[in-house]
Parts: structure tokens; sequence; C-alpha cells
């Protein structure tokens, strides 16, 4: 007897992750159409079109849930490369050619439907994308909830208004979230890492509606005033350079590469930019250019962390391992909105050492190592305040990284000076930058930090 052979119809779905940046993004489609929409596209398209062209589908339309406000959209080298339509709510009012939307608007994708439901409170035309399988059913079976549900957590309210006015908007948009049904798959637009959510915010890719309600904390709040003073008390600082990040955003469609000059010892030597080490913290410690800042290329989160030192319009510098190291640095600074690169050491660190110019290096000391010798060393606590707050060593200066200018009034430039975080990530660039502002003494507290003097029972205060 003969067997039928049933061609089975794919619907497609990919997240693709902006690991420096704790972003997501979507590529959606239908196979059988041979047609695909991304949402809230990253900066670097290459993934995209390796995706689509693999999967045999054509990118046809861009949508944005809203005007980002921590990184630059890709829609506009995205657009250009395949000619896709742009859609972004009404209330953007973007400045580039797209398709505005309104709540309840709908793309067929195939058999695949993307349904709007405008979700305010982050941004005023923030919108989340349910999708329809409908070949299998009428009800959505996974939202795209861009910035307003989280995995553990939820937006923050102060990019876009006033913080309070903010948060009663998500309190709603949550609301509107908890009708969907409790199997409906949560799929954010950040994962942990991201400065778009709160400290809670989990590296899971993905949830569920019914798990969110269960586990998540701020759902279960049901009175909206205590919810606004709950999501409102405890903000951190706002990204730098976030409104700037938005009018691009909001602008005419960025289309170019960027790219950077190469320079020569010499060159680097003469400029009057500060100079970015993208190296690992190890290998900066050892030996780096005088002056430079620590921030490596090899940990999430360069481009915030680059965005807090040089900000949208200050020149920099970029030193790597070797030419390829700067380069991606150069991509990730474009992705924060930090386009003014002076150029970059041609040939790395390496042909610094062989022009044997001079360098400075940095003691390091394990937290264990600190205790023994706490005595001998100013400690400067470099974390954020609700870390610092949660409980810091006796008698240490807190000054988070990012608000460094000049060594903190309370530490003595001439003496032994012990930066600590809560790994050691943070305290190589808060001790690079007191070093550069003049601190003759550096050293940068390695392999953990505060937690990890918690964990052994010293003494902390609150």
């Amino acid at each position: 007897m003969g067997r039928t052979h049933c061609r089975v119809r794919l619907v497609i779905f990919r997240q693709i992750a902006h690991e420096d940046l704790g972003c997501a993004s979507y590529l959606v489609g239908d196979e059988d159409a041979g047609v695909a929409a991304v949402i809230d596209p990253r900066l670097e398209i290459g993934e995209y079109l390796r995706v689509a062209r693999y999967l045999g589908v054509s990118i046809e339309h861009i949508l944005e849930t809203h005007n980002h406000a921590d990184h630059v959209s890709g829609h506009g080298r995205l657009q250009a490369a395949t000619g896709a339509l742009l859609h972004i709510h009404r209330e953007a009012h973007a400045e580039y050619e797209h398709e505005p939307f309104e709540d309840g608007w709908e793309l067929a994708l195939g058999k695949v439907i993307v349904r709007a439901l405008h979700t305010p409170g982050h941004r005023p035309e923030h919108t989340a994308f349910a999708l329809v399988d409908t070949a299998r059913g009428d009800e959505p079976w996974a939202v795209l909830t861009g910035d307003s549900l989280f995995v553990g957590d939820i937006a923050r309210p102060d990019l876009a208004v006033e913080k309070t006015e903010g948060a009663r908007g998500i309190f709603g948009s949550l609301r509107r979230l908890l009708e969907l049904g409790d199997d409906v798959e949560v799929w954010p637009g950040h994962l942990g890492g991201s400065l778009c959510g709160g400290p809670g915010m989990d590296l899971k890719v993905c949830s569920t509606i019914g798990y969110e309600r269960r586990h998540n904390e701020l759902l279960t709040i049901e009175d909206a005033g205590e919810f606004v003073e709950r999501t409102t008390s405890g903000l951190r600082p706002q990204p730098p350079n976030f409104q700037a990040i938005v009018a691009i955003n909001r602008g005419p469609l960025q289309r170019l590469t960027v790219g950077a000059e190469p320079l020569t010892p010499r060159q680097v030597a003469q400029s009057d930019a500060p100079v970015i080490d993208v190296r690992t913290a190890l290998q900066f410690d050892e030996a780096h250019i005088p002056g430079a800042i620590s921030n490596t290329v090899l940990q999430a989160g360069f481009g915030t962390r680059l965005a807090w030192i040089a900000g949208p319009d200050q020149p920099v510098v970029i030193v790597g391992r070797d030419d390829q190291d700067a380069l991606h640095a150069v991509e990730l600074a474009a992705a924060v909105g930090v386009r003014t690169i002076a150029g970059y050491l041609a040939g790395g660190m390496t042909s610094w050492r062989e022009e044997r110019l001079p360098t400075e290096s940095i003691e390091r000391i394990t937290v264990p190592e600190l205790h023994e010798r706490k005595g001998a060393y100013q400690i400067l606590d470099v974390r954020e305040r609700d870390e610092w707050e949660a409980g810091h060593i006796p008698g240490s200066v807190h000054a988070p990284y990012h608000s460094i200018r000049s060594i903190p009034d309370q530490l003595h430039a001439a003496g032994k000076i012990a930066v600590i975080c809560a790994s050691g990530q943070r305290a190589a660039v808060g001790a690079s930058l007191i070093q550069r502002y003049g601190a003759r003494h550096v050293t940068h507290v390695v392999d953990g930090g505060v937690p990890e003097w918690v964990r052994r029972g010293w003494p902390v205060e609150r």
C-alpha cells in the first residue's frame, strides 16, 4: 500500500539577541508564503539576512515596538538591504517614511498574523505584538512584549514621560497583557543586563503569561498607587544619552556602515581624545597606555559603559588586542550612538609596545587579600546606589563608576586605593578612571566583590 507524503508547513520564529546590550529582536514569518518580518532590528543586520536566506523567505516588513532609548535601531540598514516596509505606532511621530498603525492593527504573513496591542507606559507609542497561527487556531500563541513585560521584571517608566505617569501607563498595559491566556508565550525585547528594566530582569529568553502572573512580584500588585510607588522609588540612573538615541531612531533613516581610521602609536600619543582600552581587564592591568580607560569588549555591557564614559559627542581612540578587536568595538559603540571615533591603534597594544612607548599598570588583589590587608587601603565602591545601600564594606567610599570625573574628595590621591564592585568588571573601569585623574597607587579588586565579602561573613554596613 502506498504512503502519502505531506509537506509540513513551518511557522518561522527566531529570537536574535544583541548580547552586549541585552536586546532581543525577532524574525517572524511563514515558510509556505515565503514572507517574513523583523521586529525591533538591532544595528548589525547580517544575521537577519542570513537566516532569511537560509529559510528561503523574503523580509518584507520591519516593525518597531517603540522608539528605543538604549540602542540605535537597524531599521534603516535593513530597509536599504531588503526594501521592506517600515511600521511603527502613530504616536511615535517617526520622521522616516513608514506605515503608521494603531491599536488592533493586523499584519498578515501568510497564515501568521501579527496583531498590535498598544501598551503605553515605557513610551507613549509602545506596542506589543501578539502572534496568531491561523492554521492551528484563532487565539495568540505568543506575544512579543517589547519594553513592557520582561522575564521576572517590567520596563522602567521614566524614559519618555514623568515617571509617575509612565508607571501608571505600564500598570494598565500589564493588566491588558494579563488578559491573554496563561499558556501564551512571553518573548521580551530585553534580557538581563539591559538598562531598560530593573535588577530583577532574568537572563532567560522567554516565559509565559501564566508563569509571570504567578511569579513576577510586580504583577501581583493590585493597587495602582502601590504599583507606582514600588516601581518609581528605586530607579537606577537613566541611560546617559537616551534622548540622543531616541532622536536617532525617530529621525531620518541611518543607512551607512560605521568605521574608524587606523592610527599609528605616535598619532595616538599625540591625540587629545580619551583612549578606551577594550582588551581584558587582566591585560589592561598588566600594561596599558598612560591615561587609558579600561572597558573590555569581551564581556557584556561594553556599549553601555562606553556611553557613560564618553557620551555621544566625545571623540575616543580605541585600543584592542588587534585591529579586529578594535573594529568590533567600533560597531558596538555605534549601537549606543557613540559615533565620533577618532580612530583605533593599528596593530593593537602590541604596536605600542614595539615602539617602546611608556606604559602604566594597576595592582590586582582578591577579596580575601583585601580583607587581610584592609587597613592598608582606602576602599572605593563603584556599584550603583541601591547596591551600596543594601550592604557595603565599613569605611568604604561610594561613587558609581559612571559618575567618576575626578578623585572623590574623601580619598587621598597619594594613598593606596582599592576599587571594588560586585564582580570586578565595573571596578576595572573605576580603577582606570581614578588612575587617569591622578591617583598614584590604584588596586583593582578581582575575582568577586562586595557579594563575596558578604558570603564570607565579614562585616558590612547598611
